[in-house]
């Protein structure tokens, strides 16, 4: 079975909308149109702003849920003893193929994001805004925002604003790695615990939050805490985003208030009444069964009392038809394959855990399961980033939530249903298919000045590799936007002064692509990044 979610999915909503206000008018609210919708705001003053987030009970929406208002103020406070203009990132990076909120948000409401990063910004003095993203269709859509406001990353701005594209991969979105993506290097965690609040992008202080979170900010700053807590419950006010799939007959977006029933929810999709288990919070989430379904609300709170998570906000129902051990096993073999290779309870641990999981379900007995327990145990706590603690935390709730199906397959060597492959999963190849924005430039080698160094393959390996002769290799395909800083850097660096970048001739775009206002086109055509 297998499909993956598309980028923008159905998007539905669950009493008034906030964040998805006007997308029943049209497909992306334009400046223009954000405008109307939404109205005008006014600056705020950093004080009033992490106020306002602690009224709100204000929390990331990436998964972390770390409290907003307290990382403002960490962040100005490291800002004011140093001296040091702060950052101001979004973390729009959504690189797990069962989350879609985001890039939704990115897609259809990228103003409201801007909205809430740019208050942020303003209260802090930052003079850095970045927006990170992963997919295609994102960078399309918040490259155009910044060019209808007249953002660039053009010196000499009182505000410098761009777009950084990491891959689509588990390890790329979290904070440090967005950190490092931005600063020029790999979208890999570094390996070392630094507070971004401390020193992040370029080493200055940091906010760095989730698209969602800014856009959050953004409607509670236009419509006051008060007004913002009459929708969901008090101990968590107003509304979250939700990505639902797995097995449903209706994959969709959908924004509701806290407190409403989760099994309601489901229904909206078209979920199985009685699933056999939902996996929630997304692939390092954890799964509930249908009696925690029946009793559980949105809300972090409720979802934690029964065993659950909201975590990123996907919501993943399976049904009884197919093995929840099978399923779970498609999604260990994808966390294991996201390792960043970079300490051994990841490269090592995660790999020999889903092939433990293999070996139970294969009808490797009691000595198989034992073994898988050990290793998952031995996972947590231990690794260079949140990876292997959240896979390893997916293995124990999947040990956990499947007892019955657990003793069939250790006992008598099955369960006897097929794995149907609800849960989505990215297919083979996804990496290369990829689309990407063409810069319109080339990089090309004065093969009479190189002297085989090197330097380049290492800044660009995706477009420059080594030769059996030493010497660089150079892709003949126009540089990607994405990917434009790094060439630069490469050719800046090159000790013969032996490379260079020249605009060439790119074929018109697909017709398939989001269409660009003529100020997005003129941004892109003209070399700011």
């Amino acid at each position: 079975m297998n499909t993956p979610l598309p980028d923008v999915p159905e998007v539905r909503v669950v009493g008034l909308p906030q964040l998805t206000q006007g997308f029943d008018l049209v497909e992306r609210l334009d400046l223009q149109m954000h405008l109307k919708v939404h109205g005008p705001l006014e600056p705020v003053s950093g004080e009033r702003l992490a106020q306002l987030a602690e009224e709100i009970s204000l929390t990331g929406r990436g998964g972390a849920g770390f409290p907003f208002g307290r990382k403002l103020r960490a962040v100005a406070k490291s800002a004011i003893r140093r001296g040091v203009r702060p950052v101001v990132v979004v973390n729009g990076s959504e690189g797990e193929p069962a989350c879609r909120k985001d890039t939704v948000l990115l897609n259809r409401a990228p103003h409201l994001i801007l909205d809430g990063a740019l208050l942020a910004a303003e209260a802090l003095g930052a003079r850095t805004l970045v927006v990170a993203v992963t997919r295609n269709s994102t960078e399309v859509s918040m490259r155009a925002a910044l060019a209808e406001r007249g953002l660039s990353d053009r010196r000499g701005q009182p505000l410098r604003a761009r777009v950084v594209r990491t891959p689509e991969r588990m390890v790329s979105g979290e904070a440090s790695s967005v950190i490092r993506a931005v600063n020029g290097g790999p979208a890999l965690p570094p390996g070392r615990r630094v507070r971004a609040a401390d020193s992040g992008v370029g080493g200055a202080p940091t906010l760095l939050s989730n698209a969602e979170t800014f856009a959050q900010l953004a409607v509670a700053a236009r419509i006051g805490s008060r007004r913002y807590a009459h929708t969901g419950l008090d101990s968590e006010p107003g509304t979250v985003m939700l990505t639902i799939s797995g097995a449903v007959s209706r994959p969709m977006v959908v924004e509701v208030p806290t407190g409403v029933p989760l099994r309601y929810v489901l229904q909206l999709a078209g979920a199985p009444p009685l699933p056999q288990g939902v996996l929630t919070g997304g692939y390092h989430g954890n799964w509930i069964d249908s009696v925690a379904v029946h009793e559980a609300v949105v809300s972090k709170a409720s979802l934690a009392s029964v065993g659950g998570a909201l975590g990123a906000g996907a919501i993943l129902p399976i049904g009884p038809e197919t093995c929840p051990l099978g399923e779970s096993l498609r999604v260990a073999n994808w966390l294991a394959a996201e390792t960043a290779g970079q300490c051994g309870p990841c490269k090592l641990g995660l790999p020999a855990a889903a092939g433990g999981l293999a070996d139970v379900m294969n009808g490797g007995g009691p000595a198989a399961l034992e073994a898988l327990r050990e290793v998952t145990q031995a996972v947590k706590g231990r690794g260079a980033c949140k990876h292997p603690d959240g896979s390893a935390r997916f293995f124990a709730s999947t040990l956990s939530a499947f007892t019955d199906d657990l003793a069939a397959h250790v006992l008598h060597g099955g369960c006897g249903r097929p794995t149907m492959g609800v849960l989505p999963l990215p297919l083979p190849g996804y990496e290369e298919a990829e689309e990407s924005i063409p810069s319109g430039e080339k990089v090309f080698i004065d093969w009479t000045l190189c002297q085989g160094h090197g330097l380049c393959a290492d800044i660009v390996p995706e477009l420059i590799r080594l030769n059996p002769d030493g010497y660089p290799s150079v892709a003949d395909a126009v540089v990607p936007v994405h990917l434009r800083g790094r060439a630069q850097r490469a050719v800046r660096r090159c000790p013969a002064l032996a490379m260079r970048i020249e605009q060439v001739d790119v074929p018109a775009p697909s017709p398939a692509r989001p269409a660009l206002p003529s100020s997005a086109r003129k941004a892109l055509g003209s070399g700011r990044d």
